[in-house]
């Protein structure tokens, strides 16, 4: 067994043997651009291309024409949300999605809020200067909307329902066990809705989505419905045919590809429609210009082959994986739990409070195991987990929190040595927290009034 561990499979997974043989003869000798018609290279970049895609489809039930090639994740997330919104703006602006989303879904909600709110902000400017007949400036706009109740002014009302270019968008809460309600997500329907964006699973807590019935839901609303599923696919069955998907985020090196190079899949029937985001030579029928990244498309396709026929082994393997380390640790240790559904699972992750510990202290006492405490793009911060936080997760408990990802290449003896390491040194660590030993003596921490000395 080799040193460190490696169980953060969940920001990135290491690149398949597999899936690097298939990359290098496109590295070398075969370099053609595979927008070259007019030779033997371009064609030969362009047959592996037209592979890769079919790859990729097979691997979530789609056609090979609704696959769009991207640079990653983060962009067909943006590509998905803008593309919509802008295509879609004399039907509506409004977007549903979840608190618990990834921060490539969430800022970019966010971005299109603020540009519906300075559109609206100039409107206002817009408008309070016709009533007051003269200019009026930025900080002039509180007193006189006010003056003028710009919130019951027909001409104001309505250029703020023409389409800004940005969104409103409404962010619901989860369940405690981390899933979405599909009563408050119907609930929350407009009819400027026009898109539900809600990831299959989580990538710090792992619960999936019953992302079937929000699916039916959507078309039933003729709602379009977008799907990060970067983080579920090759890892758990996902079929964007039987789950009603339109638009869903996949990314190569999430399953054993390399980073770099991910997929928008784009439903054409019905048809849905997307602005592009890139201007260019028109590549990818429009919708994502910019020269293929041919021998990183040729891997992400090996990638999907792969998990696609391994998918159900893999799957029941890296279960019982997750289960020897969930009970190896729980049998040992008291006061610790389990973050979201464990019913609603991906098979290889495991989010863990420890209380009366301090997550960043238990990762720097076992060095010898590559984990976190959330999602890697989130890990710059010091702020608790905003995914726990969503659950209703206490901040104490959720900044004692561990993230297991479990992937391909783990095993059992490495799992079998993250046990022991890990009851080791959080019983060191608690030995050394007298509220530990408080609440073991049964007392309510709550209930102490703390006062400065």
């Amino acid at each position: 067994m080799n040193l460190p561990i490696y169980m953060d499979n969940h920001a990135t997974t290491p690149l398949d043997p597999r899936v690097l043989e298939a990359m290098l003869p496109y590295l070398r000798e075969d370099f053609g651009n595979a927008a070259s018609r007019n030779h033997a290279f371009g064609w030969k970049a362009e047959a592996a291309v037209e592979k890769a895609r079919r790859q990729v489809a097979d691997l979530i039930g789609a056609s090979e024409k609704e696959i769009v090639f991207t640079s990653g994740a983060t962009e067909s997330d943006n590509l998905a949300i803008k593309g919509v919104i802008e295509f879609y703006k004399s039907k509506g602006d409004h977007i549903i999605t979840l608190k618990t989303e990834h921060k490539a879904v969430l800022d970019t909600c966010k971005r299109l809020e603020r540009v519906r709110q300075e559109r609206l902000d100039e409107l206002k400017l817009l408008r309070l200067g016709q009533l007051a007949g003269r200019d009026v400036t930025p900080e002039e706009v509180p007193e006189l909307a006010a003056k003028h109740h710009l919130e019951a002014d027909e001409t104001f009302q309505k250029w703020a329902e023409m389409p800004t270019g940005g969104a409103r968008v409404t962010y619901l809460d989860v369940e405690r066990d981390g899933r979405v309600s599909l009563e408050k997500l119907a609930a929350a329907l407009t009819p400027k809705t026009v898109l539900v964006s809600i990831m299959f699973a989580n990538n710090e807590i792992g619960v999936v989505q019953p992302v079937a019935e929000i699916g039916k839901l959507c078309r039933e609303k003729g709602v379009l419905f977008h799907c990060d599923a970067v983080q579920g696919v090759g890892k758990v069955p996902f079929d964007v045919e039987k789950m009603n998907v339109d638009l869903a985020s996949i990314s190569g090196h999430k399953m054993y590809g390399p980073k770099g190079v991910g997929a928008l899949y784009v439903r054409r029937k019905p048809r849905v429609r997307i602005a592009p985001m890139v201007d260019g030579g028109g590549h990818e029928r429009g919708m994502r210009s910019g020269t293929l990244n041919v021998a990183s498309i040729v891997g992400f396709g090996a990638a999907a082959e792969v998990a696609k026929n391994e998918l159900p082994e893999e799957s029941a393997r890296l279960f019982r994986l997750r289960e020897r380390l969930r009970t190896g640790i729980l049998e040992q240790l008291d006061m610790v739990t389990v973050n979201g559904s464990l019913e609603h699972r991906m098979p290889g992750s495991l989010n863990l409070s420890f209380a009366y510990v301090e997550g960043e202290a238990l990762m720097m006492s076992i060095k010898d195991v590559a984990v976190s405490s959330g999602s890697a793009c989130t890990s710059a911060s010091l702020e608790p987990s905003y995914v726990l936080r969503a659950l209703g997760v206490e901040e104490d408990m959720a900044h004692s929190s561990i993230r297991f990802g479990l992937g391909r290449f783990n095993t059992e003896e490495e799992v079998d040595f993250v046990i022991r390491l890990v009851v080791d040194k959080v019983r060191k660590l608690r030995d050394m927290s007298p509220l530990y030993e408080m609440a073991k003596e049964g007392i309510d921490l709550k209930s102490i009034e703390w006062t400065a000395h």
